[in-house]
């Protein structure tokens, strides 16, 4: 620009040879980004296979230790941090030599003043290398927060209808909140040091130049700055920026992965089960079928030992052995030792050939019934049949909407406890394995029915008979049959031999069996000739043992449209549903049976009411702070961007310039400015991200926790979690550095434009244009790419709902040797998310291409009108435009790329904010309410014409029901499956509001109070005994409402002060997730526990005791009597001997009160009851 006489020509070719340069760049740069990512991907999906293989292999002792909460949270977050440390990696070793070329053509042009710019340079790298250090520390301390708060929302969702029944919904979300507090805390101390360190790169361009012109300036009067000196220096230092900038981000990555290795690693080197801990061999039919010599288990490598000198040599294939003791004695464990799954200590245990095996506690995958049973073998359809019939199944698919094609909910959830063990059995059945171990597989079972499956499966003429059958039992009827009996005391066999001869010895066993087999024997067919021809019809009749109403939650399934009818066997239809006029759509066939709802995806670009949702919890006061900060921090680039072109334009005088003190000192106070206002902006964005992070979170949280029962029924537990993981991880740390990146490159982007415009305003011609088609390109591609995450979101949900089954259900998947089946379901599904994935990031490399393309059109244009315009411009003005258009083609896709980020996760915004529509429970306490502190007092009951419905439109599941409960009555409910017994105790508890009618308790009507007024004045012990991790304590009374010594006393009243006090911690001893370093029999007494500290007015039995011995239920049953004497007490009742001493006895039929009176009134009268008790061998 200085020599007038140069030729035209030299300066297009130079322009040109810019924009080719430029190209070639930008192609070279997209190709490598696109391989990071493939490479980076594969890494993500190796590291979820491995996690996913490990937690099917660690032992129980590892498994305590590791929660499903944190093993989703290694498949969420740890993945997708060394998925972008493989991304940004390059950057850390790149950025040194990028920053050593620039620094060495510095060198050339300024002559030793370059040294200062290194020594800047060094200033800048120890610092951030100290932030990183500790952020990479305060990281590892809020993951350890998160992993806290996702473990406990997974017990929280496994367990929500306990904390429904007993309201203590706000204990466990004051919990919560707790961790996610102390997350945020962590993440605003990281974030602040992240300013800090994003600051000093970006100042880092200023900063060397101050350096460096300052030094040259001043060492010498004749050193000169003019514009060839200023702005290719300049043109140096912006090439600087690039590996300044990013490496912050690279070291922050870095780091992050560094973390996510170390807990990853802490989790794949956990103890795995040794495959040493039994021996399995071929199956020989003339050998024993199990060996035990000397055996010594424990479940920790240092616990205490389960099973002690467990010895007895053989047991004979195709034998039946029996296994009874007391609740806590081992009997689980010792089927757990034949299945490898306790540490052995001593001696050796063999089992020859395959293993099927039934847990105490049924295991039911989100599939449905036939794929349950089937469990990965083929369909063999007249075997199938036999099996259901020998399960008692059939009279169960008649009442399900689809039959065995029906879909079953997490972890069972529209089964009763009876249908679920039942399917259980089945697919052990099916199987057709040699060995079976049945632990107490007819607990949940009515006793008919126990008798049918015995008959039918189990005993000497069952389709197991040819089989070896060890059975865990606590039914005294099945004991005379089988071959062999171990009874367990503490661990040790006490005594073993057949049933006569152990009844000869005289000991515990026998004085066991005197005791309690009397009002056993009643209850179960004992006479010889019934028990061989007990017919299907009398099973069908007495599938009462189920708990839930289930008719009424298939017809909430059943497609409106369906007229279902759900008949007994009495061939009278037990509940018609009219189909509903109001709904007008047709439902295909396959619908039937659908309970679940799959994760949808929205469609289209992110509404604006997203963000503007967003912004506004952010609040005004900080967005104007945030905008006006970074209007000066550029407006403080520009001015002495330009204070240094007006420099350059100077006249030399005599070799030198004048006032270089005063320029140098005025551009040195502008770019300080800058770097504290970039500061203040990253700290303004970083809190108000946390403020909103924090707010969407609490929202979702009240959201979740508002929500009725059926939502959760129908929402599959990984949909939720991964809201509570993944979304809001990527609320915390996505959105936040997203918009960072963005609005930091758009204020950038518009000081360039200024300046070229400034320089040539004549570039507006093609500026215009190329915004336009800037816009029209990214609008394109923004719409794309946030579908395609949307579909990533979406398909990654079933993979944490598949995890969380797996690590549920792993002795139970090892058991029948399905690991490698399981293993191929979790690949196919992490391939369908990465289908999603890959699409995502191709559509960013294309919108990349593209719009390096067009920045380099401005280069190209400010360049050539520059050589077109020679003889108007300062060389100055020119300098500074073409310097700066050199950067348009980078910011363009970095702003692309944040925006991209911003829009993607404002999608977790999107999907976080779903559940703020969905049908919410009536309030928990209303304000100002005039309920009595001791209400209710007497604890009557009184219902008025109260009527039911599971769903608007459904005929009602109770009809005009008016009963009267006096104080201190005790009340039997019984009926068959279907009759609405159930029913009642959720309408007690308002769980389901009413569709007719009222319900008084002391003469309130409890549709008018709080659902936790309510909820927590009357007790329920529940069907299935839930426990949360955290101390026993806890678990008994969350809220500290209770002295210690009246914990003890409930202790000792529900039998477990003993046990209780034998542990090492006492009340502090720590529940494992879901409780399960307890038997199930201790976990229902801490529940029987539960109801006795709370010691309400009214009680609510709903079959309590199923899991436990006789001696310990007859213990339980003196101890409710004798608490709750002036309670009212409602049994749901199954054992008809337990009730037949109650007051009253409530005969429910099709959802109406058929019978009410006293049981011998009853019995008189020759109604059902009286049919009922005959039918169960009472009279």
């Amino acid at each position: 620009m200085k020599d007038e006489d140069a030729p035209l020509w030299k300066g297009y070719f130079y322009a040109s040879l810019m924009f080719l340069l430029s190209c070639l760049q930008s192609i070279f740069n997209h190709q490598y980004t696109y391989t990071c990512f493939t490479v980076g991907m594969r890494v993500k999906t190796a590291v979820m296979g491995l996690v996913y293989r490990k937690s099917l292999v660690v032992n129980s002792a590892a498994r305590r230790t590791c929660t499903v909460g944190e093993i989703v949270n290694l498949v969420s977050a740890d993945t997708q941090k060394l998925m972008d440390f493989v991304v940004y990696f390059n950057a850390v070793w790149l950025a040194p030599i990028e920053v050593t070329l620039c620094l060495f053509f510095l060198w050339q042009h300024l002559g030793p003043s370059a040294l200062a710019g290194i020594a800047t340079v060094i200033f800048i790298f120890p610092l951030n290398g100290f932030i990183a250090r500790k952020r990479s520390k305060l990281q590892e301390i809020q993951m350890k927060y998160m992993d806290g708060r996702v473990k406990l929302m997974n017990e929280i969702l496994n367990g929500i209808k306990i904390l429904k029944f007993y309201a203590w919904e706000k204990a466990f979300l004051e919990q919560v909140l707790g961790y996610r507090e102390k997350e945020l805390k962590t993440l605003k101390k990281s974030q602040i040091l992240y300013s800090v360190s994003i600051a000093s790169f970006n100042s880092s361009s200023f900063l060397i130049a101050f350096a460096m012109f300052g030094v040259y300036v001043l060492i010498d009067d004749k050193n000169v700055l003019d514009a060839q000196k200023i702005f290719v220096s300049m043109a140096l230092i912006n090439i600087l920026k690039t590996p300044l900038s990013q490496l912050p981000f690279a070291m922050s990555t870095t780091m992050q992965a560094l973390v996510s290795l170390k807990r990853l690693g802490k989790f794949l080197c956990q103890d795995e089960l040794k495959p040493d801990n039994v021996t399995r061999e071929s199956f020989k039919s003339d050998v024993d079928g199990v060996v035990f010599e000397n055996g010594t288990f424990s479940w920790s490598k240092d616990g205490p030992p389960c099973l002690k000198r467990y010895h007895y040599p053989e047991i004979p294939c195709g034998s039946l052995v029996a296994v009874v003791g007391h609740v806590g004695s081992g009997k689980s464990s010792l089927l757990s030792a034949m299945l490898g799954e306790t540490e052995k200590r001593s001696g050796a245990v063999s089992v020859k050939g395959s293993v099927a095996y039934v847990p105490q506690q049924a295991w039911i995958q989100n599939a449905s019934l036939q794929d349950n049973i089937l469990f990965g073998q083929e369909k063999k359809e007249s075997w199938y049949q036999r099996v259901l019939e020998a399960c008692a199944l059939l009279p169960d698919l008649d009442n399900l909407p689809a039959g065995d094609t029906t879909e079953i909910g997490e972890k069972g959830l529209n089964l009763s406890g009876g249908q679920k063990q039942r399917v259980s059995l089945a697919r052990a059945v099916y199987r057709k394995a040699d060995v079976y171990l049945l632990d107490d597989p007819l607990s949940a079972v009515d006793a008919h029915v126990g008798q049918h499956i015995f008959n039918k499966v189990i005993g000497p003429r069952g389709i197991l008979r040819d089989k070896t059958r060890i059975l865990v039992t606590h039914g005294m009827s099945f004991l005379p049959q089988a071959d062999l009996i171990l009874v367990l005391v503490d661990g040790e066999i006490s005594e073993r031999g057949s049933y006569q001869e152990l009844l000869n010895r005289n000991g515990a066993f026998a004085d066991f069996i005197h005791t309690f087999a009397s009002s056993e024997r009643k209850e179960c067919f004992s006479e010889a000739s019934q028990r061989g021809n007990i017919t299907m019809v009398c099973v069908r009749a007495f599938i009462l043992a189920e708990k839930i109403d289930m008719q009424l939650l298939w017809m909430l399934m059943s497609p409106p449209g369906n007229r279902v009818s759900l008949a007994c066997s009495s061939d009278v239809s037990l509940i018609t549903i009219e189909p509903l006029p109001d709904s007008d759509e047709d439902h295909i066939q396959e619908d039937l049976g659908k309970l679940t709802k799959a994760d949808k995806a929205r469609i289209g670009r992110v509404k604006l009411e997203m963000y503007i949702e967003y912004f506004h919890t952010i609040g005004l006061p900080l967005i104007v702070s945030i905008v006006f900060l970074y209007a000066f921090q550029q407006a403080a680039s520009l001015s002495y961007n330009y204070w240094l072109s007006l420099w350059a334009d100077q006249p030399v005088i005599n070799g030198t310039q004048l006032n270089t003190d005063l320029k140098l000192g005025v551009y040195g106070a502008l770019g300080f400015a800058q770097g504290i206002a970039i500061f203040g902006t990253t700290v303004a964005i970083s809190l108000g991200c946390i403020i909103a992070s924090r707010h969407l979170h609490l929202e979702l949280l009240n959201n979740v926790l508002h929500s009725p029962m059926s939502f959760f029924e129908t929402t599959p537990s990984g949909n939720l979690f991964n809201r509570f993981a993944k979304e809001i991880d990527a609320i915390d740390n996505m959105i936040p550095d997203g918009l960072k990146m963005m609005l930091g490159y758009f204020f950038k982007l518009m000081e360039v434009c200024i300046i070229v415009l400034m320089a040539t305003p004549f570039a507006a011609v093609i500026i215009l244009p190329m915004a336009f088609l800037y816009g029209f390109i990214q609008s394109f591609y923004v719409a794309t790419s946030c579908q395609l995450r949307r579909l990533e979101s979406v398909s990654r949900s079933p993979i944490y709902t598949h995890l969380n089954e797996t690590v549920q259900g792993a002795s139970v998947i090892r058991a029948f040797n399905e690991q490698s089946r399981f293993i191929m379901g979790v690949n196919h599904k992490v391939d369908q998310n990465q289908t999603a994935y890959f699409p995502r990031f191709v559509a960013t490399r294309w919108l990349g291409v593209n719009l390096e393309f067009l920045g380099n059109g401005i280069v190209l244009a400010a360049s050539i009108l520059s050589v077109m315009a020679k003889g108007t411009l300062s060389p100055g003005m020119v300098g500074l435009a073409v310097s700066h258009s050199l950067q348009v083609t980078g910011f363009l896709s970095w702003i692309v790329r944040s925006w991209t980020d911003v829009e993607n996760n404002i999608v977790s915004v999107e999907r976080v904010k779903e559940y703020a529509d969905t049908p919410k429970e009536a309030a928990w306490t209303i304000e100002g309410s005039s309920l009595p502190p001791s209400w209710p007092q007497k604890g009557t009951i009184e219902f008025h014409d109260y009527g039911l419905q599971y769903r608007k439109g459904l005929e009602l599941a109770l009809k005009g029901i008016s009963v009267h409960i006096k104080e201190r009555e005790k009340i039997g409910i019984v009926g068959r499956t279907g009759a609405g017994k159930s029913s009642l105790a959720l309408g007690i508890f308002r769980i389901l509001e009413a569709a007719k009618g009222q319900i008084f308790i002391d003469g309130i009507n409890i549709a008018e109070i709080g659902l936790h007024d309510l909820r927590s004045r009357i007790t329920i012990i529940p069907q299935d005994p839930v426990l949360f991790s955290g101390s026993l304590r806890m678990n008994l009374d969350p809220f500290d409402a209770y002295t210690d010594e009246d914990v003890w006393n409930a202790l000792e009243l529900a039998h477990l002060k003993n046990f209780v006090s034998e542990l090492p911690d006492k009340l502090n001893h720590e529940c494992s997730e879901g409780g399960e370093n307890l038997s199930l029999g201790q976990r229902q007494l801490v529940c029987l526990a539960r109801a006795l500290l709370r010691k309400t007015k009214i009680l609510v039995l709903d079959e309590a005791t199923a899991a436990l011995d006789l001696e310990t239920d007859t213990l339980i049953q003196s101890t409710i009597r004798s608490q709750f004497e002036d309670c009212a007490v409602l049994t749901i009742a199954h054992r008809l001997n337990t009730i037949m001493d109650y007051t009253k006895v409530i005969v429910m039929d099709k959802g109406h009160v058929v019978e009410m009176d006293s049981p011998s009134n009853l019995i008189a009268k020759r109604g059902q009851f009286y049919y009922m008790c005959r039918e169960a061998g009472l009279l």
